[in-house]
């Protein structure tokens, strides 16, 4: 794969050169509720370089709002994909990983069995983190994307089996922001999906979805009197998920995703309302067939538009700005700052 420097200051993609042998090799490795994602780094400057990476759909959470338990065939798709990522840490000479697991792990009853199993089969050491640590790995992963002129922001991550959503103060002077409030809503993609479905949606069953998520925000929103202070300005909105890439994809209209064209850009509320019923519009097929959504998503993007129209309906912004980063980069900008600290 062509190698890239994310800069962890400004955020910026860069073209750099081959790697250079000698510097530490860092591993970022995400078990989320749907996605099985690694990224492997060099330390380059103040930010790190990207040597490989993967990323597969294996749906650990499946029916897991049923019977608070891992399946066996989601069991078995996890340990496949963690396989992979242990060979390309095997091969790229990997000098320090952090393996994390979220709110599938959080939840399920048998989780200490799983990782027992992931560590016998693949020498893998999945920790499992809390939702705090998870908003704060999200944070760290697309800050950089934040507009330091303005002092108040509202970033929010989609996953799974939940959504994280954080209250900030941008406080300047080159420091991180400061975190006002979180909270982790117990409805991501796979849960909403599995509770109201996924293939066949309707305006009715839309709307309920929307108005389950928008309960879970009230309480956050009214302890924190996040809407008058959005109603005054000076605030922004950052997203980081497969939901706001893909409906950014679907937006610009893009024959295939391209991350360099979505991490970054700007997406205003109204034509994200606009892409959303456009979807529904379509039927299970068409979702699938669509190139920025696919088979492997086409049953979850309905119920990751409720999540986000319910957030847009909570905080009237009139735009948000798209991450195409999170987690893992958050992980390997913990390592560099490690490094230099």
């Amino acid at each position: 794969m062509d190698t890239q420097l994310v800069n962890t200051r400004s955020g910026r993609i860069e073209p750099v050169p081959s790697s250079v042998p000698g510097r530490p090799v860092f591993a970022a490795l995400d078990l989320g509720t749907n996605n099985c994602r690694l990224l492997i780094a060099r330390a380059q400057g103040a930010g790190f370089r990207v040597i490989d990476a993967f990323s597969r759909i294996v749906r650990l959470g499946e029916g897991l709002s049923r019977s608070d338990r891992l399946s066996e065939r989601a069991v078995e798709r996890a340990l496949a994909a963690l396989r992979v990522c242990e060979a390309k840490i095997q091969r790229r000479g990997v000098t320090a990983i952090r393996a994390v697991a979220t709110e599938a792990c959080r939840r399920a009853v048998n989780c200490d069995d799983f990782l027992e199993q992931v560590g016998r089969e693949t020498g893998i050491a999945l920790e499992i983190i809390s939702s705090a640590e998870e908003g704060r790995l999200a944070l760290a992963g697309c800050s950089p994307l934040l507009d330091p002129d303005l002092p108040r922001a509202l970033v929010f991550d989609i996953g799974g089996g939940s959504t994280e959503i954080m209250w900030l103060e941008l406080v300047g002077g080159g420091r991180p922001p400061r975190l006002i409030d979180q909270v982790s809503l117990r409805h991501g993609v796979v849960s909403l999906a599995e509770q109201f479905g996924g293939t066949e949606i309707d305006g009715d069953t839309y709307d309920l979805m929307v108005e389950t998520v928008a309960d879970a925000i009230e309480p956050f929103d009214r302890r924190n009197g996040i809407r008058s202070a959005v109603e005054r300005g000076g605030a922004q909105m950052l997203g980081t998920s497969g939901t706001v890439t893909t409906l950014a994809g679907v937006n610009l209209g893009l024959v295939r995703y391209e991350r360099s064209l979505i991490d970054g850009s700007h997406l205003s509320v109204d034509h994200a309302r606009l892409v959303t019923r456009h979807l529904m519009d379509m039927d299970y097929h068409q979702r699938a067939a669509h190139p920025c959504i696919g088979h492997d998503r086409a049953d979850l993007v309905m119920a990751g538009c409720a999540v986000l129209e319910a957030i847009c309906n909570a905080w009237p912004f009139e735009r948000l700005r798209i991450a195409d980063r999170g987690l893992r980069e958050g992980i390997l900008a913990d390592f560099v700052g490690n490094l230099r600290s």
